[in-house]
């Protein structure tokens, strides 16, 4: 089958040929219709997740499509039938997976970083039993495949992890795909939001899709910070979500906080970009809570999934305007993205 792939740690990504995934007991073999090209696919190319140890390596973990095999174990109704997947596939078994948090299930397995991803025209989902997540009609396959990490990352980030409520000030830094889809779901939910970013256009873009107002991330930390004051009213955001993964938004968005406020790190901070200074003083000083949240289980994903069938959520204004790419773009948009502004969720399609 024809995939994405790279030979090394910011190697030139290739279309090439490789051997299909075969349904073992457990598992399911999905036919990609859609796949997302997320940051944290840049992170794994750029050398930055060790989990990514097997060369040559298919990137991608967001996706849609179709069932297409299943293995011993697996409910043969699953064959033909449209899906998605959280890119942390849990084990399904362990007392983590029973409690309900297979979003950091110890046994846990990543298309695109420990395992071959989705960039090409077949990836395979373990515990499939666990791990499958019917789509709906009215949810087409670009959209679901926007969901895999970035909308359903920012989804439980404000909903389960910050609790984010109507009237609350909520600070999104970083308007990539992940910072885009926090800034929805905080409007969806009644809260007002300023979004911060180094480039305009992306700052546009936050507006578009229902930012109350926006900061330059160039600005000094000093400034910003007595920006984001004034906007909330004196005392400081209610919530802050760092959608970047760097020391310096870290920072930025736990002293941001009004007193009692909530600090949510979803963008990845690899080792590799430098320990985050956390100021721990003002942590314990103003009773700040600081929350990880990473990905959503399966289980979750029905009341995602109603938002965005229902209309709460239109995540149309996320998808890169042009349109769908081809995996040999995907490629070049995948190494220049460290550098290149965002301009919301690009999906590739694999058939191209």
């Amino acid at each position: 089958m024809r995939a994405l792939t790279y030979a090394a740690p910011a190697a030139d990504p290739v279309v090439a040929d490789v051997p299909p995934p075969v349904a073992a007991p457990g598992t399911a073999v999905v036919e990609v219709r859609a796949t997302g090209l997320c940051r944290s696919d840049w992170h794994a190319w750029a050398g930055h997740d060790d989990d990514v140890s097997v060369f040559p390596h298919v990137p991608g973990h967001e996706f849609a499509g179709v069932v297409a095999a299943v293995g011993e174990g697996v409910d043969p109704a699953w064959v033909g039938r449209r899906v998605t997947a959280p890119f942390v596939q849990a084990c399904g078994s362990c007392p983590t997976c029973a409690a309900g948090n297979g979003q950091v299930c110890p046994d846990q397995r990543q298309p695109g970083f420990t395992d071959p991803g989705s960039f090409a025209e077949r990836v395979l989902v373990r515990a499939a039993g666990t791990n499958l997540v019917a789509l709906p009609d009215g949810v087409d396959d670009a959209t679901a495949a926007a969901l895999g990490c970035r909308v359903a990352t920012a989804y439980r980030a404000l909903v389960a992890r910050a609790r984010v409520a109507p009237g609350e000030r909520v600070l999104v830094l970083g308007c990539g795909g992940v910072g885009l889809a926090a800034v929805q779901v905080a409007v969806a939910r009644g809260a007002v939001v300023c979004a911060v970013d180094t480039d305009e256009c992306a700052r546009r873009r936050a507006l578009d899709v229902g930012a109350a107002a926006t900061l330059d991330a160039r600005t000094d930390e000093g400034e910003l910070l007595e920006a984001v004051r004034a906007w909330s009213g004196g005392e400081g955001a209610d919530v802050a979500v760092d959608a970047v993964g760097s020391p310096s938004t870290c920072r930025t968005g736990v002293l941001a906080l009004r007193r009692r406020g909530r600090h949510v790190q979803v963008g990845l901070l690899p080792p590799a970009a430098g320990r985050a200074e956390v100021p721990m003083e003002r942590v314990i000083g103003w009773e700040l809570d600081v929350l990880g949240s990473h990905g959503m289980a399966a289980s979750d994903y029905p009341a995602l999934l109603d938002d965005v069938r229902s209309g709460r959520l239109d995540l149309g204004a996320l998808l890169d305007p042009a349109g769908p790419v081809g995996l040999a773009e995907a490629g070049r948009r995948l190494a220049a993205m460290g550098s290149a502004p965002s301009r919301g969720v690009v999906v590739v399609d694999p058939g191209r």
